[in-house]
């Protein structure tokens, strides 16, 4: 009875859950130009549109350019940090992890308007690559964690050996150290990907609508009604996520990057 219980509990909730995305989808699919559902015919132009209209397909490719330079800026800082504090073991040390994850623990408006204060001030507020720097730091903490959980994986005995044998620093990192923590850098980069192209607080105050991504996109194009590619450009998002962390959830160690420890560990 209690089995049956949990099952119906589990099933309710992936409803409630499922339910917002099923509705959207139908929408994207509608064949008048309203937001109906259960749709009214079926059409996949509104999907042709994000790639046909050159207003959706610009603040598409300014939605792909933002999140990859962000999350690659996030990994190319992610990285010697968590490469140091795994070398240096040291109280101390924990300062500069705490400065790391500092970003994303704030709320984001708190941290949108301290770049849009900071930009401003700098007089550089609307540039097109204050958007990176912004999303690069805010998001700093995914790859951090991963990093970190990544150079936690690893046998020291690996590293005390290439260095007995004469290797540098810049060596074992390159030649021991990067190839072991490779799953957990390109998931952290997937991480900070996916969250960079649908976030809209932080890319909104500092550039406005001077470099429209998809989701400031979107939200110009309410001021003019509501039309169907909005709900295609948020299935699309859905998708490619689904795909991204599907592919690190199939390539990755997915318990261990959700912080799980190993049988050796625990």
């Amino acid at each position: 009875m209690n089995r049956a219980l949990t099952r119906l509990y589990l099933a309710l909730v992936a409803i409630f859950l499922a339910a917002p995305i099923v509705v959207v989808a139908g929408v994207s699919v509608n064949e008048r130009q309203n937001l109906t559902f259960p749709p009214q015919g079926f059409s996949l132009s509104w999907y042709a549109a994000i790639f046909t209209d050159d207003s959706w397909r610009q603040a598409l490719m300014n939605s792909l350019l933002l999140a990859t330079l962000a999350a690659t800026l996030a990994v190319l800082i992610a990285l010697p940090l968590a490469w140091f504090l795994w070398r240096r073991i040291a109280p101390w040390a924990n300062v500069f992890q705490l400065l790391g994850v500092a970003p994303f623990v704030l709320p984001p408006v708190i941290t949108a308007l301290g770049f849009l204060t900071f930009w401003t001030t700098a007089g550089a507020y609307g540039q097109w690559w204050t958007a990176i720097i912004s999303h690069g730091i805010f998001f700093v903490t995914l790859p951090l964690v991963t990093l970190t959980l990544g150079f936690a994986s690893i046998d020291r005995s690996l590293v005390e050996a290439a260095s007995t044998m004469g290797a540098s620093d810049r060596t074992v990192l390159r030649t021991v150290v990067l190839p072991l923590i490779l799953p957990y850098l390109v998931s952290g980069f997937a991480f900070v990907f996916v969250l960079s192209l649908n976030e809209y607080i932080v890319a909104y105050m500092t550039v406005g609508f001077t470099m429209e991504t998809l989701p400031i996109k979107i939200f110009n194009a309410l001021r003019y009604g509501y039309t169907p590619t909005m709900a295609s450009v948020s299935v699309f998002f859905v998708a490619l996520a689904a795909l991204i962390f599907g592919l690190v959830a199939r390539f990755g160690d997915l318990p261990r990057l959700l912080g799980a420890l190993s049988s050796d560990e625990s």
